[in-house]
């Protein structure tokens, strides 16, 4: 049996209709490795987020708005993006559980600054107010989703390490956050030519939770980035085999 990997939504609001959405690329990139994604909705109540997350075997967080600041102990500064605070509440929910169960996590661009602060640490609100001499991270209109826009250097003794098989690849960029004061726990495993965090996983090996600033779901041909989904299921599918 596949996996079932659960990704939660974040809001839509269009005509006065509140929709919770997901985009294709993750569910395609997820199918691709031969898992089986679901979009998990927001605003349930406890006990029906917990009857959902008990049947995961896995944990895709995908990109989105910013997290807020209070749920890392700062003010709201004015260069601040969009914050969307059903999903905030869901996913910082979620990944509680998902730490307690060691649950196997891909935390994929605002899904890495999420799981910064769910497991303690912070996070730069804008990268160009906050960090001199800094690369362009955020998406330039135009630009295809798979845009290679920078390097990044990987730690090659890393479950991203040895996912991808390369010290170093390029990525596509489309944030104006990152991680700021690493979580406890947590050690970075991958960095930008700035400095800036491209990756995160716990200091357990055993424990496969793995963050990325970049957007591996789009780089999908790439059979480097596909192989570290298939290694995100293929741990969610031991999962399953140890209960069957």
């Amino acid at each position: 049996m596949k996996p079932l990997i659960g990704i939660p939504t974040h809001t839509f609001v269009a005509d006065n209709i509140t929709r919770y959405a997901g985009l294709a690329s993750y569910t395609r990139a997820v199918d691709r490795a031969g898992g089986a994604p679901i979009f998990i909705p927001l605003n349930l109540d406890d006990e029906t987020l917990r009857a959902v997350f008990a049947r995961l075997d896995g944990l895709l967080l995908q990109g989105g708005l910013d997290v807020h600041p209070k749920a890392y102990g700062e003010e709201l500064a004015p260069y601040c993006g969009e914050i969307d605070a059903a999903e905030d509440a869901t996913e910082l929910r979620v990944l509680e559980w998902a730490f307690a169960k060691s649950l196997p996590t891909l935390a994929i661009c605002r899904g890495i600054q999420v799981l910064n602060v769910a497991a303690g640490g912070s996070l730069y609100q804008d990268l160009d107010a906050q960090v001199p001499n800094i690369l362009h991270h955020p998406h330039i209109k135009g630009n295809p989703s798979d845009f290679l826009a920078h390097p990044i250097q990987v730690e090659p003794d890393s479950r991203l390490g040895r996912a991808l098989g390369v010290p170093e690849i390029a990525v596509n960029s489309r944030h104006h956050q990152a991680v700021k004061q690493i979580a406890p726990g947590f050690h970075v495993t991958a960095r930008a030519s700035d400095g800036v965090v491209e990756a995160i996983e716990p200091d357990d090996p055993r424990r496969f939770i793995l963050g990325v600033q970049f957007h591996p779901e789009n780089l999908i041909d790439d059979a480097r980035i596909l192989n570290l989904f298939q290694a995100f299921v293929r741990e969610s599918e031991s999962r399953t085999r140890s209960v069957e």
